[in-house]
């Protein structure tokens, strides 16, 4: 059994990619407002954002993590660039697991199909973003 090689600095830094995808995201002056209508979410009730921020940087590091090791397996099956195959990888799994099970949970949340899209793009890009940080930097 071969163990996947994971660069965990490309990991470390692909975790600090998300953060800096959603703070422009999110921001106000992109989807920040229309975010926050659609959520039904006030801004003066939101709170603090630390454990937000806290739980992301860990789920970030997870989700890099695992598309780094999905990555290397891709890359020693298929062979090729080990770039094209992060790439490739992180669109699968985004739409295999994060779209669809978005699409689903949202579906039974009443969500806004506006609020849906939002976020699993978002989430495509941020999964991107993470796959471009990995792929230039592999194990």
């Amino acid at each position: 059994m071969t163990v996947p090689e994971i660069n965990y600095i490309a990991v470390v830094l692909a975790t600090l990619s998300s953060m800096i995808v959603g703070s422009v995201w999110y921001t106000p002056k992109v989807f920040g407002r229309y975010w926050m209508r659609e959520a039904g979410i006030v801004e003066s009730e939101m709170g603090s954002a630390v454990r937000p921020i806290i739980v992301t940087l860990i789920v970030s590091f997870i989700t890099a993590w695992v598309l780094a090791g999905a990555a290397f397996i891709s890359y020693s099956f298929y062979g090729g660039s080990f770039f094209w195959n992060s790439v490739l990888t992180a669109v699968i799994l985004w739409a295999g697991f994060t779209a669809a099970r978005f699409i689903t949970h949202d579906q039974f949340d009443r969500r806004t199909t506006g609020l849906t899209v939002l976020n699993c793009a978002h989430e495509l890009v941020t999964v991107v973003v993470m796959a471009v940080i990995i792929g230039v930097w592999p194990a």
